[in-house]
């Protein structure tokens, strides 16, 4: 067996940079075997994304008949922990332990976090599918105990994914940072299209039942996956624990962080972005459903088709960064390439395609992906070098924070549409068309702020002797 691995390790750690992006991150201190171990943590990542965003948003919409307003509220609940990932970065950068570890704490505490989510959802699915054995419980009850395990989940992540991007860092000289960033990011893609496949596959004959044992496997397999990817990783520095540095007040290290000019606008360019691409997520799925007739096993695979439109954005990204291409131009043409991608699904209704449907989910994925790398590349470059993880941090706290908000408001918009005088008796597709429209508003939005950066940037330029 241990022959096997090995074999299969150094098969994958000859591919090159052509086909690996960011794979040149690796050296003798941190072999691409190691680096890829641990981004084990971004893949079970992916799979609570597609599990929550993708199979159980469709199912509970869709097949229990939970209002999407709801479960959009219910999605977006994580929100109440993202502008935290800036802070929590931040403290895995101070953390003081007996044992000289930093990182290794918080990552496992959101897996457990991940782990009690997961837990608690198949009792939630079963007073909301209308079990026998629950027939008694109250609705309340399976409203709340799903709230709460989104809440779990949600919050685990944002732990598990801030801290664990942060320890990566940590393995690789300040110069290749934002490549094993980059490289993390490739894998949380990967992790979700192996899951939306794996998940599609296991739910193609789609009952109640199966739906928990899924979730139940998911709970199992997240703590597995992250284990193995902490062992042996972060190194214990007696020294540090012994002799800890002195302890920064998080104010005064985002006074630092903020004060460089554009970064604002930056983050504004981000949260813009985020709304305009996470506005959908919640109905997606059931749009293929209700509007185009597609099944609950086409309509989670679609979440790989996102995630591979993603991944083939990051990977041109990465391409063309290697090269010299500066962030904020690759993050326009994200931005661009999402607007048409949106009117792509808007019409598939009206021209009656599920390939011109899944061709706009694509087109939308390669977007998110190129404006995702152009984006936290330009954060990360623009932050210290001693600051590196509060950097992550407030990139992954505005995006997540943005992407909660665009969730909650596509469900409660599409349920505002239903809602109105004579909303019943429209067409199932004018229930979503103007929330697909409205992202293709954000990403023009997005596109004027980046303009404005650029137009500073060029002014600063102008002005240097």
């Amino acid at each position: 067996m241990a022959g096997i691995r090995d074999n299969i390790l150094r098969r994958i750690t000859r591919i090159t940079p052509r086909y690996l992006p960011f794979a040149d991150v690796a050296s003798e201190t941190a072999p691409l075997s190691r680096l890829l171990r641990l981004s084990l943590f971004q893949v079970s990542v992916g799979m609570a994304l597609v599990l929550l965003v993708g199979t159980l948003n469709r199912v509970m919409i869709v097949e229990l008949g939970v209002p999407a307003s709801l479960v959009a509220v219910m999605l977006a609940l994580p929100l109440i922990f993202a502008p935290f990932r800036a802070l929590i970065g931040f403290k895995s950068d101070q953390h003081r332990s007996a044992l000289g570890w930093r990182r290794v704490p918080y990552i496992w505490k959101g897996s457990m976090l991940q782990f009690g989510g997961f837990a608690i959802m198949p009792f939630a699915l079963l007073v909301l599918s209308g079990f026998q054995e629950a027939a008694d419980a109250p609705a309340w009850i399976g409203y709340s105990s799903a709230a709460l395990a989104f809440l779990l989940v949600g919050a685990g992540v944002h732990t598990v994914q801030t801290v664990g991007l942060a320890l990566a860092t940590d393995l690789v000289p300040v110069e290749d940072q934002p490549k094993v960033v980059g490289l993390m990011y490739v894998m949380l893609l990967v992790g979700m299209i192996v899951s939306a496949l794996v998940f599609g596959w296991l739910l193609r004959d789609y009952s109640p039942s199966r739906l928990i044992e899924v979730v139940q496997g998911a709970a199992v397999t997240t703590i597995a996956l992250n284990l193995i990817a902490l062992w042996k990783q972060e190194p214990r520095d007696r020294a540090r624990a012994a002799n800890p540095p002195p302890v920064e007040s998080f104010t005064q290290a985002w006074s630092v962080f903020s004060a460089r000019e554009g970064t604002m606008r930056l983050l504004i360019v981000i949260a813009l972005g985020t709304m305009a691409y996470g506005m959908a997520e919640v109905l997606l799925e059931p749009y293929g459903g209700q509007v185009l007739d597609m099944s609950v096993a086409m309509t989670t695979r679609l979440t790989a088709v996102l995630a591979a439109g993603s991944l083939l954005g990051f990977w041109f990204a990465s391409h063309v960064l290697l090269r010299g291409a500066e962030p904020l131009n690759v993050a326009t043409f994200g931005a661009a390439i999402g607007v048409p991608g949106f009117l792509a699904i808007s019409v598939a209704a009206q021209m009656g395609g599920v390939a011109i449907f899944t061709l706009g989910v694509f087109a939308s994925g390669v977007g998110a992906g190129l404006f995702g790398h152009g984006t936290l590349t330009a954060t990360m470059r623009r932050a210290p070098r001693a600051q590196i993880g509060l950097a992550l941090g407030a990139w992954g706290a505005v995006q997540a924070t943005a992407a909660g908000i665009a969730i909650a408001a596509g469900g409660i918009i599409r349920d505002l549409i239903l809602a109105l005088p004579g909303g019943a008796s429209l067409r199932p597709a004018a229930q979503y068309v103007p929330v697909f429209l409205l992202e293709a508003l954000f990403l023009v939005a997005a596109l004027c702020v980046i303009w404005r950066l650029h137009a500073m940037s060029t002014r600063n330029l102008g002005a240097e002797p």
